[in-house]
């Protein structure tokens, strides 16, 4: 299936979504920036392996990642430090909420893994103490989309000015001697990476890597091994979308990441890379027509990791 072919089936998924819009589910209100967010909007878009693209909907319309991010802030992790990343973090599902301070009390501080709040939190924690995290995080998505992107100062700010379950999970990690730089400088940068803006389209395209064994969607690069690159698309299958990993592989088939902002990405391996955005929300923190979409789109493609 090219890309041509995929265009109708985006718009397709778009006409029968649309009637949807702002029907059910919920934004992410417990961050005021994002509270204001019109619900009613949906986009989606992909990029094939051989850079290939279709999109349809709000797919050029930027919103705020969230926890999309933490699929990028691994990648300069693992970049960095190679397996010594995990010293400090675990692989596993945590089976509970992302934001969840629970198991950290029984694993003496360590996260389940990267993808839950305190995990990317420890891993924001490594890249402090060996770069400019903000900083290379804008240059690394910049050069794997082709265009620059940027944080939302306002949404940093607001998650700063409300984020006491996060402020509670790095001093909690920090007690145990976990987080080895100060709590607000890791949290800062943390919060920067949540509020970055960028579009289903700007993610199909920097997620690239990942359907392409590692390596950059425009040039020749490795942005990651070809075993790291397996390594992150095993992660996103089984913990990239919080406590609901199960019913995304029972129903779609493919690794995401999704952030409360209401993108996911998907990616099939060696084929291509996918986003979808709605603003609203189900239970569990994922973009409740963002599911609805994947479902549609693997059903009627035939694409599955499976």
């Amino acid at each position: 299936m090219a890309a041509m072919e995929f265009q109708p089936l985006l718009e397709d998924i778009v006409a029968t979504l649309r009637p949807q819009l702002g029907q059910a589910g919920h934004v992410a209100d417990y961050i005021p920036a994002l509270a204001r967010v019109p619900a009613a909007q949906f986009g989606i878009a992909l990029r094939t392996c051989d850079g290939q693209e279709a999109h349809a909907g709000d797919s050029t319309t930027p919103f705020s990642i969230q926890s999309i991010s933490k699929l990028f802030t691994l990648t300069l992790g693992m970049r960095e430090l190679g397996e010594a990343l995990w010293e400090r973090i675990g692989r596993e599902p945590s089976g509970n909420p992302f934001n969840s301070l629970v198991q950290l009390e029984s694993e003496h501080g360590i996260p389940r893994n990267p993808f839950i709040n305190a995990g990317a939190i420890a891993v924001t924690d490594r890249l402090v103490s060996r770069m400019d995290a903000k900083a290379r995080m804008l240059e690394l998505l910049s050069s794997l989309c082709l265009e620059g992107v940027g944080f939302d100062e306002e949404v940093a700010a607001s998650e700063a000015a409300t984020g006491f379950r996060n402020i509670a999970l790095a001093n909690f990690m920090k007690s145990f001697g976990r987080l080895d730089n100060d709590v607000g400088t890791v949290l800062d940068v943390y919060f920067h990476h949540c509020a970055l803006r960028m579009s289903c389209l700007q993610l199909a395209r920097a997620a690239g890597f990942l359907c392409r064994d590692g390596v950059h969607p425009h040039v020749k690069e490795q942005i990651l091994t070809e075993r790291q690159a397996r390594r992150v698309n095993a992660l996103m299958l089984t913990c990239g979308t919080y406590d609901a990993a199960g019913e995304f592989a029972f129903r779609i088939g493919l690794p995401c990441k999704s952030g409360v902002g209401g993108g996911i990405v998907a990616v099939v391996p060696d084929r291509l890379t996918l986003c979808v955005w709605s603003p609203a929300l189900e239970a569990s923190g994922n973009s409740l027509l963002g599911m609805k979409a994947l479902e549609l789109f693997t059903a009627r493609s035939g694409l599955s990791i499976f």
